[in-house]
């Protein structure tokens, strides 16, 4: 918890949360779906962002 990425897509910072869920610079939530993409949970667009990696995944 408490890891930073970028959101190429918005051009935002974003502050973990939640193991998945995330809030950017503008206050608006995203939640994880995959290591290099996200869900704006406001408006339901998919983002491409620079890396969440769930520390569960043993690869």
């Amino acid at each position: 918890m408490g890891k930073h990425f970028f959101d190429y897509d918005d051009g935002d910072y974003v502050h973990t949360i939640s193991d998945n869920m995330a809030i950017d610079t503008d206050g608006d939530l995203l939640m994880r779906i995959g290591d290099n993409m996200a869900m704006d949970m406001d408006s339901g667009e998919i983002h491409i962002i620079s890396g969440w990696r769930n520390d569960e995944d043993n690869d």
